[in-house]
């Protein structure tokens, strides 16, 4: 990885155009920036090389999929050394059904995102899969019933330069 450049105004509009569609080509994403290709192409890369940019991915629908509901799930280990987090982690790693993990402070030690086919898939989650982790203490659920808002990544803007 190279050294870290400072972001410009021109390295901001990029990463909020390819925020916003990732498909975009470079002919297409120069002209929403207005930049010249080879320039445009020469800054993607270094945004890229630099870890600004972490990937591309295709979204997709999980309803149309046939996994309808999302919950989350707090979780509260026993203990907090290092050979029971690792386990977890590794364990949390090998469901596909946990979309995200995040350890946090609070009276749960880890919040997860799980997708699962309604409550009988839930259930089964559960009985067959988080329950069986050892380390678990105690854990706490809630479904989603509505999604107001859904962001899959942080979006550039000004203040950033004059932090």
């Amino acid at each position: 990885m190279s050294i870290s450049k400072k972001l410009d105004l021109m390295d901001l509009k990029i990463l909020k155009e390819l925020s916003a569609n990732g498909r975009l080509n470079n002919n297409q994403l120069a002209e929403k920036v207005g930049l010249s290709p080879s320039p445009c192409w020469q800054r993607v890369k270094r945004l890229e090389n630099e870890g600004y940019i972490e990937g591309y991915v295709a979204l997709l629908n999980s309803e149309k999929l046939g996994i309808s509901e999302l919950v989350i799930i707090e979780v509260t280990l026993e203990r907090h050394d290092d050979d029971i987090l690792a386990r977890f982690e590794r364990a949390m790693e090998a469901l596909p059904e946990v979309l995200e993990v995040y350890l946090t402070t609070g009276e749960y030690d880890f919040q997860l995102k799980v997708a699962v086919k309604g409550t009988k898939g839930y259930e089964a989650f559960l009985r067959e899969k988080l329950y069986k982790i050892p380390g678990i203490r105690h854990s706490r659920s809630s479904f989603i019933l509505r999604c107001f808002k859904k962001s899959h990544s942080v979006q550039p803007n000004t203040e950033i330069l004059n932090s």
